[in-house]
């Protein structure tokens, strides 16, 4: 059995509270909801549809900001960064999966991939070299030259990975990554993001699937915006 390595906290959340507003009524969205996550973990985040995971994996990710709380990312307090500093940060250290796989139609599969180091100012060259290794990893180094609509939904979703772990982020994020494939295809999937955290990359996933989730060592329940229970599913050494 795999035991994670009792190591700093990567992520940790202190009463992150959220919520939404129209003129009519105001909707929490989180509750108070307080998360460590160690260095080289795979947690899963579930609930029913609502509960506030996507809002959760958003505030993680950098993506939204919080009402009231605390984010320590990478060991610093997020809340004094600017737009640029985050922006920043997230591409840096942060790779999105998502259940759509937004990609870019109007670029090829090695365009979509070499994107995020274009972002990151890597030369021609260096950005060839990396882009050649993934798809060779990911075993689509002859779809390299196809669009996504000439693609199954699983090979999307490999080109989805090879774009989010292009430039070795210290965390994937992923959110339903395999709500469309069948079983065999998400299964390929639930391998590849094992196979990154057995790697030493940081993963948290949202999901409704039991079954994606016993591929994490830590499940984090949510229910109405909160944090109704944890769950860990292999040794994980102090997690508080």
């Amino acid at each position: 059995m795999k035991v994670v390595k009792n190591m700093y906290n990567i992520i940790e959340t202190n009463n992150i509270t959220k919520s939404y507003k129209t003129e009519e009524v105001e909707t929490t969205a989180l509750n108070k909801i307080n998360m460590k996550v160690r260095d080289g973990e795979f947690v899963a985040i579930m609930g029913p549809s609502g509960c506030g995971k996507s809002t959760l994996l958003n505030i993680i990710g950098l993506l939204d900001k919080f009402d009231i709380g605390e984010y320590t990312f990478l060991q610093e307090d997020i809340s004094e960064l600017s737009k640029k500093e985050l922006a920043e940060m997230r591409m840096k250290n942060i790779g999105f999966v998502f259940q759509n796989y937004n990609l870019i139609d109007e670029l090829t599969v090695f365009e979509n991939i070499e994107l995020p180091l274009k972002y990151l100012n890597y030369d021609k060259i260096k950005r060839e070299i990396k882009v050649n290794a993934i798809l060779e990893q990911m075993g689509i180094s002859h779809r390299q030259n196809h669009f996504p609509n000439q693609l199954s939904g699983g090979q999307q979703q490999r080109v989805a990975v090879s774009r989010a772990v292009i430039n070795n982020p210290k965390i994937i994020l992923a959110d339903e990554p395999t709500g469309n494939l069948d079983s065999k295809h998400g299964n390929d999937v639930m391998d590849l993001l094992t196979s990154l955290n057995e790697n030493g990359t940081t993963v948290i996933m949202v999901t409704h699937s039991e079954h994606d989730a016993s591929f994490a060592h830590r499940t984090i329940k949510l229910l109405d915006g909160e944090i109704v229970s944890e769950k860990n599913i292999i040794s994980t050494g102090s997690l508080m």
